[in-house]
């Protein structure tokens, strides 16, 4: 399991720039939306390779079907 983390960057001209790493898919944005609502309007938003990874735990669906010969 990797650490999750959350890093700004508060740039001179009052831009403040995030960045979300550990956390698996689209929760990342549920994690950040009360933050970025008291920080001001979300010029842009770039998603990383972990954002459209699924978390196996809870992604996983296995279906099986069995056939019944008889002899």
């Amino acid at each position: 399991m990797s650490m999750e983390t959350l890093e700004f960057v508060i740039h001179p001209d009052g831009r403040v720039q995030e960045k979300v790493t550990g956390i698996i898919g689209n929760s990342c944005t549920e994690v950040t939306a009360k933050i970025e609502s008291q920080l001001g309007q979300v010029v842009s938003q770039e998603t990383t390779s972990e954002y459209f990874a699924q978390n196996t735990l809870d992604s996983t669906t296995t279906t099986t079907q069995s056939h019944v010969t008889s002899w």
